[in-house]
């Protein structure tokens, strides 16, 4: 199998590193952090194709680079949540789900500050995350909008993997195959 796998997105090209994820599969691992002309290009193509939105709120961490800029480019004080990986100490009554990813070897908590949810609330959100696969973060950060009591309006993301790519519920620039041994 080859060690890297051709991306062409949002009019560019990107080498990505296969990487094994257990004895039967390997994943094509996209990361956006530092790549600032892929973040800058992904988030252009990707707002021509969004719903018109109040707030948009991520995962933490992989999704950051593009909800900032994403919100950045939407202007119009544009205001991007980060849905935590853990309680901070500034957090007021944060509210938390599960969630179990791909690219993730354990469980996982995300966390939602109640300042947050209360900005949220009867907002039109957009969830933006970098990669969708199995769907479990998007899941676990949809609990936490509606908890809040926002809409949600649409979900995208850079990438679909696997069979995400099928999904008639979600916007993505370009499918992301699974590499089965």
């Amino acid at each position: 199998m080859a060690e890297f796998y051709t991306l062409k997105v949002a009019g560019l090209t990107r080498e990505l590193p296969i990487c094994p994820v257990n004895d039967k599969l390997d994943i094509a691992a996209f990361v956006m952090f530092s790549d600032v002309e892929l973040t800058i290009a992904c988030a252009s193509e990707l707002i021509k194709k969004i719903p018109e939105c109040d707030v948009i709120i991520t995962a933490e961490s992989k999704g950051i680079p593009l909800a900032y800029e994403m919100a950045r480019q939407l202007g119009n004080g544009m205001k991007y949540i980060v849905a935590r990986k853990m309680a901070k100490l500034y957090m007021h009554d944060p509210v938390s789900v599960n969630v179990k990813s791909i690219s993730t070897a354990v469980e996982q908590k995300l966390w939602l500050d109640q300042n947050e949810a209360d900005y949220i609330k009867g907002k039109r959100v957009l969830i933006v995350d970098d990669v969708i696969s199995t769907g479990e973060s998007l899941e676990a950060v949809k609990k936490l909008v509606d908890y809040a009591g926002g809409n949600i309006v649409g979900m995208c993301a850079v990438l679909a993997e696997g069979d995400a790519a099928e999904r008639d519920d979600i916007t993505f620039l370009e499918p992301l195959p699974l590499f089965f041994k």
